[in-house]
């Protein structure tokens, strides 16, 4: 039976979410459609796009993504004390570029006096739209409806373009977060559309790679402060920040070579050793090496609603008061509970 979304997302548990949306028709979202000739390819940026623009609407910022022939795949962090840190006519100003005001807030943002109901009843407004925008399920409806209604348009059709509601995944931990990731951006590889992850079009990976110059998964020429960060996608902690702000909290460097290696032994079709530099990554989190490449390519198969240790599954299934939920098992064979 379908669960509300609220039921199945816990921001005290984690910020950190895998949202997942696939294409119903045969002529598929992006690529070359073999029935019709046709090429859908330029699809694949109207994704990018919509997800950069709504980045710096929403609370939510885009960790990984990747744009697959005809399903979506993006790992988002929900910020919502940025969302309950804008004042008022903020509030507005974000929604407001989505959809367009009420009477009542339109005569407020031209400053003609309101009635004492009239500013009660636009202030109920706002704090609704300040919780739908560090909200995911507002987040990929914004998203989806968006591209839905382009493709629509080009294919001259009416109904569905996507195949119900997006299924997000809860990372529960940071061993979960960096799993996800590293599935997420070495999807266009494990599909045989790509031999490296520079060379995986439309993924966050290659976007971080352009955005810093590197080669053969190493970075050239810069410190991990001054590794820039790609519009509307979430930086790594690096290590060396100082600030407050929100953050992946792994080394990119340590996460490029990890990501890279582990693409190149997947296309490989074969799974070697784990190289000594990489090693510390996955000890600090706690990750079984052995079963790590197995992980990321039998992923999308293994967990369902939440991924992470077993101990933070179980609180997270108790926070939706829940008792179980499927991928536990798998869970437990890859993630431990990290020391402190």
């Amino acid at each position: 039976m379908t669960k509300a979304r609220q039921t199945q997302v816990s921001l005290e548990e984690t910020p950190y979410y895998h949202c997942i949306s696939r294409c119903v028709r045969r002529a598929f979202l992006c690529g070359e459609d073999q029935f019709s000739g046709r090429s859908f390819e330029h699809r694949r940026q109207w994704i990018v796009d919509r997800l950069k623009e709504l980045s710096s609407i929403f609370a939510i910022k885009t960790c990984a993504y990747a744009v697959m022939s005809n399903h979506t795949h993006s790992v988002l962090y929900v910020d919502r004390e940025e969302a309950l840190g804008w004042t008022h006519r903020e509030v507005i100003e974000r929604w407001t570029t989505l959809y367009n005001p009420n009477t009542l807030v339109s005569r407020f943002l031209s400053g003609e006096p309101l009635t004492s109901a009239e500013r009660d009843a636009v202030s109920r407004d706002i704090e609704t739209w300040r919780s739908r925008l560090h909200d995911i399920s507002w987040f990929m409806r914004c998203l989806n409806e968006h591209i839905a209604r382009k493709a629509n348009a080009e294919d001259g059709c009416t109904g569905r373009f996507w195949e119900g509601r997006f299924k997000s995944q809860a990372l529960l931990d940071e061993a979960a977060v960096l799993t996800c990731m590293s599935y997420v951006d070495l999807n266009p590889i494990r599909a045989g559309m790509a031999l490296t992850p520079e060379s995986s079009d439309f993924t966050s990976i290659q976007e971080r790679i352009q955005s810093i110059g590197c080669t053969n998964g190493s970075v050239e020429n810069t410190t991990e402060t001054a590794i820039p960060t790609p519009d509307g996608l979430l930086p790594f902690t690096g290590g060396e920040r100082l600030d407050k702000e929100p953050a992946i909290p792994f080394d990119f460097a340590d996460y490029l070579q990890l990501t890279d290696w582990t693409g190149r032994a997947i296309r490989d079709d074969k799974t070697g050793a784990i190289p000594s530099h990489l090693a510390p990554i996955l000890q600090r989190l706690n990750i079984d090496p052995n079963t790590w490449l197995e992980n990321i390519q039998h992923y999308g198969n293994r967990y369902y609603r939440a991924v992470g240790a077993k101990e933070n599954i179980k609180r997270y299934c108790k926070a939706l008061g829940q008792n179980w939920l499927c991928g536990m098992k798998a869970a437990q064979r890859v993630y431990k509970t990290v020391p402190t």
